[in-house]
């Protein structure tokens, strides 16, 4: 072994090692918990959607209409009504959409709200959607060539394939899940779930 100068103290190989050892585990563990984050968000698209619908199906139940849809005048208070400022009465005939100015989209989440089936302010006639984890609101619509409501939101177009590819068929234009874009491109995509 060679004798140590004074002032060329330095690092040995071993201890180079550790530090290096230290800073993959470091790593690892940071890319890990961002993928458990990315993932647990793309759980909770799938529970929000499961949640909309369910809760859909109980408004539809209890008063017989879906909720947006509901012809009844919903903007009283309770007991008469569902305290959902501006929902006068849609046209009840099942699909949810504009009719004659009136905006069933914006009471849908209004009606569910006033009556318990989700967490919202049933007051709130400007934005009163839920949020995804992505930051963006979903919304309801009526596709007239398909005949059949939906549930739209925007998301980064890797998450509307895996939950296609996941829920449904993996064609990005088929089935009840579907992208306004092929799953080849990156970025963020408007993803419509055909729910109800």
């Amino acid at each position: 072994m060679l004798p140590k100068t004074k002032g060329k103290e330095g690092f040995t190989l071993v201890e180079l090692a550790i530090v290096l050892v230290i800073i993959g585990l470091l790593l690892g563990a940071i890319l890990k918990g961002q993928e458990m984050i990315k993932n647990a968000k793309m759980k909770r698209i799938k529970s929000d959607i499961d949640g909309i619908v369910a809760a859909t199906y109980s408004y539809q139940d209890r008063y017989n209409y879906l909720p947006g849809d509901d012809p009844n005048d919903r903007s009283a208070r309770p007991p008469a009504g569902l305290n959902a400022t501006g929902c006068t009465g849609g046209n009840g005939d099942g699909h949810i959409y504009v009719v004659a100015g009136y905006d069933e989209r914006i009471c849908f989440w209004q009606e569910l709200a006033g009556a318990g089936f989700i967490s919202g302010d049933p007051t709130n006639h400007t934005n009163p959607q839920k949020i995804s984890p992505y930051g963006t609101p979903y919304n309801v619509n009526y596709n007239k060539t398909l005949g059949k409501n939906y549930i739209y939101v925007n998301l980064p177009n890797e998450v509307i394939k895996y939950l296609d590819e996941k829920y449904d068929d993996g064609v990005y234009n088929t089935g009840d899940i579907r992208s306004n874009h092929k799953y080849t491109y990156t970025g963020m995509a408007t993803m419509y779930w055909y729910a109800f």
